[in-house]
């Protein structure tokens, strides 16, 4: 079978033994309704906005104040995007997890998340030279190479046109010729993807299959003899999953891996660390799943010390066995993409140096919500935002990427969540392992604690699982707020050496923030975790076993623990909840929010014995404007499953706040010696780990 078509650069190597694919072209063969636009979108017109063309229009405020309503419908109409309406199924077909049809007539675009390759990332991280696209293409019609720049404008790179009626020497047995171009790594320093549009001819369909982008396989810097890897052509990775009874989904993480060939050939072992009471071992499926992966799966058992000394544990097996090049942090609940697992681990193969490769969460309740692609770090409030200030939650069905100029800019991190991310053994050798921290702020610390050293963090266009979305969850209401509270001055204290004059604004608004609420509970979690902080770092690590028992013995007694399921138990609420609320400037709200401050600190209101609730507040409206003049309230649960009854109690508050002042300042007078006591400490380190599973492994 010959190539029907080819473009060299000068000089480049051609022998395919010297190419490797790190990027296959995949589409889904499940929930196709639900995330294909992440895959493959149908063709249309490309529309980009004034300022793209014209950075300096972003300067010009609008004059909102001056515009009438034609021009505002006008304004309204240019905004509407313009994206197919076609039904997918029309345009064309997904026939296996690496072929596609383009319908006779039709034109599809692979400019989207999961198919797009994220050249500028390549560019910037790695040494490669050179980029080569190759498919098999059978019938009529042409494939367009594209490349995008920073800025998210286009430029054609090759047109191949097809046509397979004639010439059957050019064809293999199944009358498919094998297509390829190489393609120069120009033009990328900002951002840039490459792509390819798929034409099918007017009377005939156009079949795609194998399509993927390579690179010179001498230009890879991982050696697997460096890591003691078994294998003498390729790096391995080991996966470490943590579970606390969720035994289902972890199930169907493990079979989801193990019927992916391709990954299971790089995989060492999953060690699966089951920490609680509804045992995945016991799930109908599971033995199955296990004899499939054999010696490649680990199954341990230990004591619940949360995410954090979950994934420490793979990574301590992982550095105990000696095999693996990376460990890839895995959570339990999500839904893998596994093309993205192999494309975070060859693309670390190829890094400069050894680096953190992370993906994005896509929401699992919104499957084309991309949460973030990569996140920030604010030392000034030791808090996050997202990168190069892109909103959170971007949906690619409504804006895929080649309409979205802004997601074309590549994307740098600090961190990424460990909702799925690898973690080189190098790296792990030097810095250690996960903080103590149970839940919250490991991934975050972990990072910051790498970059210090040295190594970067990569979030990977093209890499991300499915999560469940943070907007089912409110740690303020739940036990997590203990260790949001104490993980994140943890968290400050090993990276901000010198205290921000910020730190004491944002424990007082933290704790004035669940007080308006009336989740009293909250306060109480939250200056139990600063005071576990001053005692220091051998503490937090000795704790760990049994603090969780601790802080939920803590919240007891206070009204908003109090869950009720039926909510007939309670009388109704004196009146229906209603939005009084306007619209308003952003210098109006803070007003507003300060002048609720100062009227919750003098107020005299009690709801401690209040016979009946002035109001029912929904989940997604129990923020402090909807607790303004209220005494006592219904508030749903995140989840939909519970309501409280929220109570005032003004005198407990003020004491409250007045006690989280106190500690506060303590924790801030005493900041620098307490950030040297945390740095110098070694409760992360292999060793510290190693006593830690030692005594909470449970065997049976």
């Amino acid at each position: 079978m010959r190539t029907m078509h080819t473009m060299y650069q000068s000089g480049t190597d051609t022998d395919d033994r010297n190419w490797e694919a790190v990027s296959r072209v995949v589409f889904p063969v499940s929930d196709q309704d639900l995330v294909l636009p992440l895959y493959a979108i149908e063709w249309t017109r490309p529309h980009l906005t004034d300022d793209v063309f014209n950075p300096r229009l972003d300067m010009e405020k609008m004059p909102f104040d001056s515009m009438n309503s034609k021009a505002v419908r006008h304004l309204l109409n240019e905004s509407i995007e313009d994206h197919a309406s076609t039904a997918a199924n029309d345009v064309f077909t997904v026939d296996s997890r690496h072929a596609m049809t383009v319908l006779a007539g039709r034109n599809v675009s692979l400019c989207t998340f999961f198919n797009a390759f994220p050249a500028s990332y390549w560019k910037r991280w790695t040494g490669i030279s050179a980029v080569r696209f190759s498919a098999k293409v059978r019938g009529i019609g042409e494939i367009a190479l594209y490349k995008s720049s920073g800025r998210g404008l286009f430029s054609a790179l090759d047109t191949i046109n097809v046509d397979t009626t004639h010439d059957e020497a050019m064809l293999d047995a199944d009358g498919f010729a094998s297509i390829e171009t190489v393609l120069p790594m120009n033009g990328l320093i900002d951002g840039g993807y490459f792509w390819f549009d798929a034409k099918a001819g007017n009377d005939a369909a156009l079949n795609i299959e194998d399509a993927q982008w390579s690179v010179p396989c001498g230009e890879k810097t991982a050696v697997p003899s460096d890591t003691g890897s078994t294998s003498t052509a390729s790096t391995t990775l080991s996966i470490a999953i943590t579970t606390f009874n969720r035994a289902k989904y972890c199930l169907r993480q493990l079979r989801t891996i193990a019927h992916e060939p391709a990954l299971v050939e790089r995989l060492d072992t999953i060690y699966c660390t089951d920490q609680g009471t509804d045992l995945v071992r016991d799930q109908p499926g599971f033995e199955q799943v296990a004899n499939e992966l054999g010696s490649r799966l680990t199954y341990l058992r230990q004591t619940n010390m949360g995410g954090s000394a979950g994934f420490s544990r793979g990574m301590y097996e992982t550095l105990k066995a000696g095999t693996s090049s990376y460990t890839l942090l895995l959570d339990d609940d999500a839904i893998s993409e596994p093309e993205a697992i192999l494309r975070a681990l060859q693309f670390a193969d190829y890094t400069k140096r050894p680096t953190i490769v992370g993906g994005g969460m896509l929401h699992l309740d919104n499957r084309t919500v991309l949460y973030t692609q990569g996140e920030r770090f604010v030392p000034a409030s030791v808090w996050m935002k997202p990168s190069q200030g892109l909103d959170y939650n971007h949906d690619f069905a409504r804006f895929p990427l080649r309409d979205s100029p802004e997601r074309h800019r590549r994307i740098d991190s600090d961190f990424n969540g460990w909702w799925m991310c690898l973690i080189p053994t190098a790296i792990m050798k030097e810095i250690g392992l996960s903080m103590p921290f149970f839940i919250k702020f490991d991934d975050t610390e972990y990072a910051l604690r790498a970059a210090e050293h040295g190594y970067h963090t990569v979030c990977l266009p093209g890499v991300a699982v499915w999560h469940q979305a943070w907007h089912d969850k409110d740690p303020s209401r739940t036990w997590e707020e203990y260790f949001f509270q104490r993980n994140r001055w943890i968290c400050g204290l090993l990276h901000c050496p010198k205290p921000s004059r910020r730190f004491a604004f944002e424990m007082l608004y933290g704790d004035v923030n669940v007080g308006i609420k009336l989740v009293y509970s909250a306060l109480r979690l939250r200056h139990m975790g600063l005071r576990d902080i001053l005692r220091g770092p051998q503490y937090i690590l000795d704790s760990m076993p049994g603090k969780m028992a601790q802080v939920q013995q803590a919240r007891k007694g206070f009204a908003d623990t109090t869950l009720i399921t039926d909510v007939d138990e309670v009388p109704a609420p004196a009146r229906e909840f209603a939005m009084p609320f306007t619209p308003t400037t952003s210098k109006a709200i803070k007003k507003s929010g300060l002048k609720a401050i100062a009227r919750a600190l003098v107020s005299r209101g009690d709801g401690t014995k209040d016979a009946q609730p002035d109001v029912a507040i929904p989940s997604d409206q129990a923020i402090w404007r909807s607790f303004v003049g209220v005494n006592s309230a219904l508030v749903t649960s995140p989840d939909g499953n519970t309501v409280a009854w929220c109570r005032r109690d003004s005198a407990l508050f003020r004491q409250q706040v007045r006690e989280g002042l106190r500690i506060s300042q303590t924790l801030l007078k005493n900041w620098e010696r307490l950030s040297q006591e945390y740095r110098e400490s070694d409760i992360c380190s292999i060793d510290a780990w190693g006593k830690v599973f030692k005594e909470q492994t449970i065997t049976d």
